[in-house]
């Protein structure tokens, strides 16, 4: 046993592994108590890059200056802000298993089920496969990285993907009916996708949620059991229930709550109590004094039929302060669409202001680890 009466900060070790068995091993002890709190780093994560969260130990070796956790915590997320800075997400045993048992109870999962994580586990949503895998009373499925062919032969019944993987599945034209359940976060789908899935035979549940929420606690734009939904005044979302997180690790104040409810860096809208996400607020294009929300534009332009994949991001104007911008993925490379077609495309769909003002062509998006767009590297232009 880890605990000390006369030591009660909990040590916290940083783990630098690939996902396997003493990954799986350490935190289930974590979360029953048995062992040290961990902060999980996928293989290469450089143990400097979080210096700033100070880990008591890094694979089983003590560092100077570390500090423990509270009590409390079992699991402590690397997640970065808006300015890349890392943040520690501090969870609780209590919160993870809420937030597994209530997901669960909405798949109509059985014990014994199997579970595949093929995403990394210092994310919380790969870290929450384990935790359902546990609480399932299984043996859960790991994969090392991901493999279409892999994950269609593992026998998992239930599995979680961002949507690159799921369209890289839907590429192969696979029998998605081998798992009962695909969960699908991380990142809105490109338009079209849940239907082509859909049509390979999977049953797939959308997820929202972050590393503050213990992951996915909205599915298919309902809260999981015991989670409230709200959209303030500001248009952000704002969750409360057993899932939050235990606070920032060394942030004062270290649990940023508005009246018991944390408030997301998500716009969104609720009609009949199904959430519609809108897009992140730090996304907000000020284009010649309007606000654009690039999530709506990119969700209007990816169902362009010359456009495979989009993001949208604003640019320094001289003019209009912020140029909205499309980066495009074209499905036939030798003949993109112009902007002038995008333009066109977008005016009986969006209020003039938000159509874009620029073009850029890539081959592909950049992808962060959790299947996210980069757009950190978008707007510098890499």
């Amino acid at each position: 046993m880890w605990r000390n009466p006369s030591h009660p900060d909990r040590p916290l070790h940083a783990l630098v592994r690939p996902p396997g068995p003493a990954l799986f091993t350490a935190i289930r002890d974590a979360l029953d108590g048995d062992g040290p709190a961990v902060l999980p780093l996928s293989p290469g994560h450089s143990i400097g890059a979080i210096a700033s969260l100070r880990p008591t130990h890094a694979d089983g070796e003590a560092l100077d200056g570390g500090a423990g956790v509270p009590d409390d915590v079992a699991v402590v997320i690397a997640t970065s802000g808006s300015t890349g800075a890392p943040k520690g997400v501090m969870l609780s045993a209590t919160a993870l298993r809420t937030s597994a048992a209530a997901s669960l109870r909405r798949v109509e999962a059985s014990k014994g089920d199997r579970w595949l994580c093929c995403l990394p586990v210092a994310h919380v949503s790969g870290l929450q496969v384990l935790v359902r895998a546990l609480l399932s009373g299984s043996e859960p499925i790991i994969h090392s990285g991901f493999d279409p062919h892999a994950v269609l032969s593992s026998g998992a019944d239930h599995v979680s993907l961002v949507p690159t993987q799921l369209h890289r599945l839907v590429e192969l034209g696979a029998d998605l009916s081998v798992f009962r359940t695909i969960l699908l976060g991380g990142a809105a789908p490109r338009a079209g996708l849940l239907d082509q899935a859909r049509d390979l035979g999977a049953r797939i549940v959308t997820t929202y949620g972050m590393s503050e929420t213990c992951g996915g606690c909205v599915y298919d734009g309902l809260p999981l059991y015991g989670v409230d939904l709200k959209i303030g005044d500001d248009g952000l979302i704002r969750i409360s229930g057993a899932v939050l997180f235990s606070g920032y690790r060394f942030a004062d104040p270290p649990m940023p709550l508005d009246g018991g409810w944390f408030v997301t860096s998500d716009l969104g809208e609720l009609h009949g109590g199904r959430l519609r996400v809108l897009g992140r607020a730090d996304d907000v294009i000020n284009t010649g004094g309007e606000k654009v929300v690039a999530g709506a534009v990119t969700a209007v332009l990816a169902t362009h039929p010359e456009v495979a994949d989009v993001a949208v991001i604003g640019t320094p104007d001289p003019e209009w302060g912020e140029a909205v911008t499309a980066v495009v993925v074209p499905v036939t490379p030798d003949t993109p669409p112009t902007l002038s077609q995008l333009r066109a495309y977008c005016r009986d769909r969006l209020p003039p202001h938000a159509a874009p003002r620029g073009l850029r062509l890539v081959p592909r998006l950049p992808l962060l680890p959790n299947g996210k767009t980069d757009l950190m590297r978008l707007r510098a232009g890499t």
